[in-house]
């Protein structure tokens, strides 16, 4: 099994309610799930390649709950990622490289899209984030808000042992303004959910 690790700003975006019903082992808000998930990775490797500076994004749809299966995804990598970057990757995303987040993912896709090779600009600010794929998806998150008072709340989840949020199992919970898709897997919402780690850890050690 390769080496491999990878650190930076992850995020996920879906069309649930803000604080996503899968963390907590029930149906998705709307039944099906679909939306954007990226990082931009700060630093990582893979054996012997670097990944510092690379990012790469994953838009996705499930029918129904994700242990039920039957996923779509689309995976995106920016111009600047190198061929031996892209073969890294690719292995890592597909779950053949170990990593039981990634592993676990792979067992409920069924149909994996063509890769796009396109500009992916991520604009993280604090606990805010503007996300630009391509031409076709865009995904713009903030902190939850007062709806009267406009303050903002920080909001966490907190799921130790877990697979998906690095090592402390902690993501920053926000929401979606907009989470727009006109791609191959098309979606459009607003007001979803947003799990958010500025500091997040994958690797084959988890």
């Amino acid at each position: 099994m390769p080496d491999w690790k990878m650190t930076g700003t992850y995020f996920k975006s879906c069309n649930c309610d803000p604080g996503c019903p899968c963390d907590f082992m029930s149906e998705p808000t709307r039944h099906k799930c679909e939306g954007v998930l990226g990082m931009k990775v700060d630093k990582g490797h893979f054996d012997g390649v670097s990944l510092d500076g690379v990012k790469w994004a994953v838009a996705y749809h499930w029918p129904g709950p994700l242990h039920e299966g039957n996923g779509t995804v689309k995976p995106y990598f920016d111009p600047a990622t190198t061929k031996e970057q892209l073969d890294s990757l690719g292995k890592i995303l597909t779950g053949q490289a170990g990593g039981k987040w990634f592993e676990v993912l792979a067992t409920i896709v069924t149909t994996v899209k063509d890769p796009a090779i396109v500009p992916i600009d991520f604009q993280f600010k604090g606990k805010r984030g503007k996300i630009k794929i391509g031409s076709g998806i865009e995904n713009d998150f903030a902190p939850i808000s007062n709806p009267v008072t406009g303050d903002e709340f920080a909001v966490q989840v907190r799921i130790p042992g877990g697979m998906e949020y690095s090592d402390t199992g902690e993501a920053e919970i926000v929401r979606s303004a907009v989470m727009r898709s006109t791609d191959e897997i098309a979606f459009d919402h607003e007001g979803g959910h947003t799990s958010y780690i500025e500091r997040q850890t994958f690797g084959s050690h988890r």
